[in-house]
């Protein structure tokens, strides 16, 4: 995509603005979806425990809700992803970013992989699922192999980064990705997206949607590029 003349708005609409840290309190929960609300970024993504704050937060707006599932390592059981997401579609939740079980891909066990997936999508009942890969883990053909099965489980997107890894978002990474699933399927860059230019090389990479909490940051720093220009 061409990002030239993506304006401040543009953007925003890309952007879910992210709180994952575990000393968030309710009073950040509660900034944090003023701050989602005043630049209309596209959701808010909290952890669990925090959907149904954040859903009575950005009540009225066209604001959605995001809920980590088996965040950040993935690791859990799938029955315990499938409850968790289950338990945060009953409190509001419009989307699910689930951790995909890395040390299974691995393995080379897609069919548990595929199953825990496809329970998830199940269980987020028709609400948009993303699949973290954590792609700083694997290699080339892991990531390649991860996202045929994301599409192939009828989860919605690809997501590169927990954020809470060894790495982040690399254009790289999201070039592959998109060459992987095709030019309609859902392509999230999160981890390390701090400045607009970073922000722009994700999208131009083929990124539909932006994980980051430097939200506010990256969008005024568009705004002061464009007005620069001038």
């Amino acid at each position: 995509m061409n990002t030239q003349k993506l304006s401040p708005i543009q953007l925003a609409a890309f952007i879910d603005h992210t709180l994952l840290k575990a000393d968030a309190t309710a009073k950040g929960i509660e900034k944090f979806c003023g701050e989602a609300r005043e630049h209309h970024f596209y959701s808010v993504c909290v952890n669990g425990s925090r959907v149904g704050l954040a859903c009575h937060c950005v009540e009225g707006t066209d604001v959605k809700v995001a809920s980590v599932v088996g965040f950040p390592l993935g690791a859990m059981p799938a029955d315990a992803k499938r409850f968790e997401t289950e338990a945060a579609i009953d409190d509001g939740a419009q989307e699910i970013d689930v951790v995909l079980n890395i040390g299974r891909l691995k393995d080379g066990d897609d069919k548990y992989v595929l199953r825990e997936l496809c329970d998830v999508v199940e269980a987020a009942d028709e609400c948009t699922v993303k699949v973290i890969l954590e792609t700083c883990l694997l290699t080339p053909e892991e990531k390649i192999r991860a996202c045929k099965l994301v599409v192939e489980s009828g989860a919605h997107f690809v997501k590169t980064s927990t954020g809470f890894s060894t790495g982040g978002a690399t254009a790289d990474d999201v070039r592959l990705m998109r060459g992987t699933v095709g030019p309609k399927f859902g392509v999230k860059a999160s981890g390390g997206i701090r400045d607009i230019q970073t922000a722009l090389a994700m999208i131009e990479a083929g990124a539909t949607r932006l994980g980051t909490s430097a939200s506010v940051a990256i969008v005024n720093g568009l705004a002061e590029k464009s007005s620069s220009a001038y």
